[in-house]
């Protein structure tokens, strides 16, 4: 399953960034904990600090990875974005659609 996480750091993490923590290997190490790979990370400015693209087996270990980086303290605002089939999606959008009976 294909992600792209968003993130800010929190002042002590930044001041960790700023002492020299190798952040892309400590990236590298937390997907490859729960049997993923980064495909790419960038640090970037703007709304968010961070954003790293890539891949963990399933949708347990993508909130496993993320309840993980949330208890550690030192990111916020936290956005894990899942790739969606969006094939799959219309097709249960269809059957919803014409099941679905909207009130008035």
């Amino acid at each position: 399953m294909k992600v792209t996480v968003l993130a800010n750091y929190e002042p002590h993490a930044a001041k960790g960034l700023i002492q020299g923590s190798d952040r892309e290997a400590a990236v590298k190490a937390l997907f490859e904990s729960v049997g993923g790979r980064v495909a790419s990370m960038m640090f970037t400015r703007g709304i968010y600090d961070i954003v790293i693209n890539g891949e963990v087996p399933d949708q347990s270990a993508g909130m496993g990875l993320t309840l993980a980086v949330r208890a550690s303290g030192s990111v916020s605002d936290l956005v894990v974005l899942e790739e969606l089939d969006m094939k799959a999606v219309i097709a249960a959008a269809k059957k919803a659609a014409g099941a679905y009976k909207p009130a008035g």
